[in-house]
């Protein structure tokens, strides 16, 4: 007897109920079970360290709440995402145009290539403490110090996406004179969106990290000022108190924003 075959799933179609049980579904009580056991490691570490070095889970919640209710938490993180924010923004606006001109243009690839190389390695912290000096403690030389150590590895992941963009489709567009605005709304920008998002959320986790060493060195306030402060006092819930905010934050943004923009950018992909 011929046995029964599963029928294909059709383009547009809903997935079954039992799709998100299967192994490769996405399951929402596994990451909250991970995070339960990393919180009871924690606090079974914590119990057998017995050192202020190390305090448990409930001493940095009680931190959390006294400085949500009675400290600057909410402002330091605020001032902090709208240092990333500028910073990210400048980064990707200037690196994707650089990527794409340099992926398009072979002359000029090889002729700053090294460039973009030297740019990948330089230290962040290096470039933190020249753009400090050059244009002294304020907000143009944070942000501008963060967007600079951005920048090249914008470049590099658009111009490999610039390169193999589909030439014929390109030629074609060039023989029916299509406008140029028209060719980088249809054509260029579908296909370098897998290109510019994975930039994108290789870039946010860059970014935050150098904005909090920018604020550690030269600036007045910020989660990585408070850190610091933290850091004088010996106070180490402080510090993975604010730690953990801004890491909840950021995680937001990705779940809220980033990846449903990815999402759906990428349906054209399917469609």
């Amino acid at each position: 007897m011929l046995e029964a075959r599963p029928r294909p799933p059709v383009r547009g179609e809903e997935p079954p109920a039992h799709a998100s049980a299967r192994p490769g579904g996405r399951s929402w009580w596994r990451g909250a079970l991970s995070l339960v056991v990393l919180l009871a490691l924690w606090q079974v570490a914590a119990i057998v360290a017995q050192s202020p070095v190390l305090p448990p889970p409930s001493a940095v919640g009680a931190s959390v709440y006294r400085h949500l209710l009675y400290g600057d938490l909410v402002q330091d993180v605020a001032v902090t995402l709208a240092r990333v924010a500028v910073a990210f923004a400048l980064a990707m606006g200037i690196g994707s145009a650089l990527g794409i001109l340099l992926g398009r243009n072979r002359v000029l690839d090889e002729f700053f290539d090294g460039w973009v190389v030297i740019g990948l390695n330089m230290p962040a912290l290096v470039t933190i403490v020249l753009c400090y000096v050059w244009f002294g403690l304020n907000e143009v030389a944070a942000v501008l110090a963060v967007a600079i150590n951005k920048t090249p590895l914008v470049v590099t992941v658009t111009r490999e996406g610039a390169r193999s963009l589909d030439r014929s489709l390109l030629e074609m567009a060039k023989v029916f004179e299509i406008p140029r605005g028209r060719v980088l709304r249809r054509i260029v920008l579908p296909q370098l969106a897998p290109s510019l998002m994975a930039s994108a959320r290789a870039g946010l986790a860059l970014t935050w990290k150098i904005v909090l060493v920018v604020e550690l060195l030269g600036r007045p306030n910020g989660v990585g000022f408070q850190i610091r402060s933290f850091f004088n006092f010996f106070d180490i819930a402080g510090i993975l108190a604010y730690t953990f905010v801004f890491i909840a934050v950021i995680l937001m943004v990705e779940n809220c924003l980033l990846r449903p923009l990815d999402r759906r950018v990428g349906r054209w992909r399917t469609a």
